[in-house]
Order: C-alpha cells, then structure tokens, then sequence
C-alpha cells in the first residue's frame, strides 16, 4: 500500500475512528501509525502477514473492535491487556500457542473468536469476564475443558474440532451457557455426567462426532431433563 493510500486511511480514520487495513501484506505497523493521536475504535489489520500483535498496540486504549484474524501471529503480547475499552476481538485463523493472563483486564469483551488457532490449553483468563457473550475456540488443540469454566459467562461457547477428552462437571455451573459446541472431539459418552445434562442451562448441545455414537448419548442418566430444557426452547421459537 503506497504512502499516499495509507495517508487518504489515516485521514478518514481520524474523523471516523475506524482504520482498515486489509489484505495488503503488511508485516508492521504503518510507520505514520506511531506518531498517530489515539482516536482509534475499531482497528482491522485483518488478511495480512503479520507474526506478531505490535508493540504499539498499547497506545490505542480506545479501541473497542480489534481484527487481526487471517495473519501469522504465533504469540498474543501482555500489551494487549491494556486495551480495557476491548469489545470485540478477532483473532481467528493464526497461529498462536498462548493467551496472555492480562486479557482479564479486559472487562468489557463481548465477542471473542480465536478458532482456526494452535491453542492446546482452554483460556481461563476470559473466566469470570461479566460481559463476554459468545467465546469461539474451535479448531484449535485444546485438550481438556478445566474446572474454572465454572465462572464463564458466555451463552455460547465453540469447540468444535479440537482434542478434548477432559470436560469438567463446573460447566453445569456456567450461569448463562445455552449454547455448547463439542463436535469433532475425543469425548466418550460418559464425559457427559449427570450433573452437566441434569443441572446446566444448556439447551443446544452438539456432540456429534466423537467417541459414541448416539444411541450411547441418549441412554445417559440425564438425557431426559436435557431434551426437556432442548424441546422448550424449541417452542419459544415458533
């Protein structure tokens, strides 16, 4: 992108708050970004060729949308952290291994995508945020689903396509979860106790393709109170 394109975004930025730079390439920062006043809402540096989130990013403290999905990043720095105005994140089809401890000072995120990643840990810092609403981690190599999702507040959380074999019953103590994605893992039938199909507020739950068949899942103590709550929320919709 040639400097006086780059200048043209610059301007409209500064009056719109909105700065996208897609599918160019980029590897850094435009250099005029460093000087640049923090005007910034939304930020998409998404389709590029960057590896790693830049340092810079810190300055722009008002950034409430965040696009880096499509890019080469492998790691997520502690910097990110502070963008505390953060309500969408974008950060899916990359390579990042690691989420950073500091992202839980970002209270005010809603939407959080980073699937199509190299993940093998759940993300717990994202545990407990009050407003975070939809959580996307499929396609990644998670492993194992921890006790503290207990205090994620999502309705709907993605993981689809991962290695989970682990699931703790604390996601039956998940307060809003409607929504769970488990397609395409390494679950046997019995990951699924009573306690997640008796207790949770899941209500649309997507487990085909792992280690059962259907018929295993329907005879699990539990199922009945699960189709209940599934057949309910069916009614409301017509």
């Amino acid at each position: 992108m040639g400097n006086k394109q780059i200048k043209q975004h610059l301007e409209t930025a500064q009056k719109t708050g909105i700065l996208k730079i897609s599918l160019q390439r980029l590897q850094e920062l435009p250099p005029q970004l460093k000087n640049y006043p923090n005007v910034l809402k939304t930020l998409d540096l998404s389709q590029n060729r960057f590896e790693k989130i830049p340092d810079e990013i810190w300055r722009f403290t008002l950034i409430k949308h965040f696009n880096m999905s499509g890019n080469r990043i492998v790691d997520v720095p502690d910097a990110l952290g502070e963008l505390i105005k953060l309500e969408v994140l974008l950060l899916n089809d990359n390579m990042i291994v690691r989420i950073p401890r500091t992202l839980s000072n970002c209270q005010n995120l809603k939407t959080v995508n980073l699937s199509h990643n190299q993940l093998t840990e759940f993300p717990v810092m994202f545990c407990g945020l009050k407003h975070l609403d939809v959580l996307d981690l499929s396609r990644n190599k998670i492993t194992a689903v921890p006790s503290e999702v207990g205090t994620l507040r999502v309705t709907e959380l993605n993981l689809n396509q991962n290695q989970i074999s682990v699931l703790a019953e604390e996601i039956a103590d998940c307060p809003k979860l409607k929504t769970l994605r488990l397609e395409e893992n390494c679950l046997q039938a019995n990951a699924f106790t009573p306690r997640i199909l008796k207790e949770s507020k899941v209500c649309n739950l997507f487990v085909d393709g792992n280690l059962f068949n259907p018929k295993e899942f329907n005879q699990l103590d539990g199922y009945d109170e699960y189709m209940e709550r599934y057949t309910q929320v069916k009614k409301k919709m017509y």
